[in-house]
């Protein structure tokens, strides 16, 4: 994994941390997250390991979140090698149907 996140989703006080590891031998991208529920510590922000109760609600949110970024994101070619081009369904636009068009 790199040393930075390369997306964070924050509703309230819990948070998720999306990371990309290359993986190497197959080419693709593989994201991690980590969702923690983040606090004030007097000046500073801090994070914990456990969840309350009315925390369950945001992190239900936040994990779904973070999987529509990670999903769009591969499905725009961020989490696929070249070779998985040659795999992707022609789009309706170069076809000439439109959604919702009746032929």
């Amino acid at each position: 994994m790199s040393n930075r996140p390369v997306h964070e989703i924050r509703l309230g006080h819990v948070k998720a941390v999306i990371w990309a590891n290359n993986s190497g031998t197959e080419g693709r991208i593989r994201h991690a997250v980590s969702i923690q529920p983040v606090y004030r510590d007097g000046d500073t922000w801090a994070t914990s390991d456990s969840f309350g109760r009315d925390d369950l609600p945001l992190l239900s949110k936040v994990a779904d979140l973070a999987h529509t970024w990670i999903f769009i994101e591969t499905q725009n070619g961020l989490g696929r090698s070249e070779d998985d081009d040659r795999n992707k369904p022609i789009s309706q636009e170069k076809t000439g149907n439109r959604a919702g068009s009746r032929r």
